[in-house]
């Protein structure tokens, strides 16, 4: 187990090494002038020279990755372009935001997709399987802006007519709201997230559930007469979720900066936004940090998955 654990942190610091010397290279062949960019069309060669000398890009591109990389690593991000502010506390108020939605979702989700893949599996091709698979393989199969814009006309503007309570159709949060506070504008945007997620890991609890009903120590157990609903709950259950449980982990990566549709269509305050932000305004610093974060998060989501699994799984034979 020792061995697995090394072997997969060295493998999430070469992931971390190699995607930082992609985005690096990236952006640096991004099309217009980093210093033309920040004093303006008009600003003179002379001008130009000195902020490229400034800035360190008269060097050459590994001495610039280097310095880089280690400044990164330190938490000094440089200052945004478009905002003339530090990018370090950008960053993070978006990732707390992303963090809080993220927590949110998972909820929501997995309670509901588990219990749903449960009750397909152990209803398999009776009618109850059936509802269940073809909801939520509908809801999953439309896009995400049309599922967000659908619940901000029933439960924003829909309630609000027939003058009901209703939720807000922005979630944009203020800075410094307290968990409460923002709750109600967490509740849209959890909702279409849930869903996108919710035909994935019900369909993988679904499986896994049949599968194992299938294995020889069930019908072993059911032989020695043992209750079917013990063999269910401390057997098969626990070898059937190993799946969803990794993909559950997997999607924490895409649910802290892969929202990026969803926040869009809220004006949710999150890192998809950020990024297209910065993308929007040529904001290299920034651009840069909030890739290097997202690619961390999907990292430690992955590495998160691999260790549930290893811990919820001791059969596998991880030095081999």
């Amino acid at each position: 187990m020792t061995t697995y654990i090394l072997r997969r942190l060295a493998f999430l610091f070469l992931t971390v090494i190699l995607t930082s010397l992609m985005v690096f290279l990236v952006t640096q062949w991004l099309p217009g002038d980093v210093c033309r960019i920040i004093l303006g069309r008009e600003a003179g060669q002379a001008a130009i020279e000195n902020c490229q000398l400034e800035l360190g890009l008269d060097q050459p591109l590994p001495v610039q990755y280097f310095r880089w990389l280690g400044n990164f690593l330190s938490g000094d991000w440089g200052i945004s372009f478009s905002t003339d502010q530090p990018i370090y506390p950008i960053v993070m108020d978006r990732l707390q935001n992303s963090l809080l939605l993220a927590l949110v979702v998972l909820v929501i989700s997995v309670p509901v997709a588990l219990t749903l893949g449960i009750i397909a599996g152990l209803n398999e091709d009776k009618p109850v399987d059936s509802a269940i698979n073809v909801g939520s393989l509908s809801v999953v199969g439309l896009p995400e802006f049309v599922t967000g814009l659908v619940l901000i006309q029933i439960f924003s503007f829909g309630f609000r007519n027939l003058g009901l309570p209703y939720l807000p159709a922005s979630s944009s949060i203020p800075p410094g709201a307290g968990f409460w506070e923002s709750l109600p504008m967490l509740i849209l945007p959890a909702i279409t997230a849930t869903l996108v997620l919710l035909a994935y890991i019900a369909r993988l609890t679904r499986n896994g559930v049949i599968e194992e009903l299938k294995q020889p120590y069930v019908r072993t157990a059911d032989l020695k007469g043992l209750p079917r609903q013990k063999v269910i709950t401390r057997h098969v259950l626990r070898n059937a979720l190993l799946p969803a449980i990794t993909i559950i982990a997997i999607s924490t990566g895409w649910l802290i900066s892969g929202l990026v549709v969803i926040e869009n269509v809220f004006n949710y305050p999150g890192l998809g936004r950020l990024m297209i932000f910065a993308i929007d305004r040529r904001d290299l610093p920034l651009l840069q940090a909030v890739t290097m974060v997202t690619v961390l998060g999907f990292a430690l989501a992955n590495l998160a998955a691999d260790f549930l699994y290893a811990l919820l799984n001791p059969r596998i034979r991880f030095g081999e």
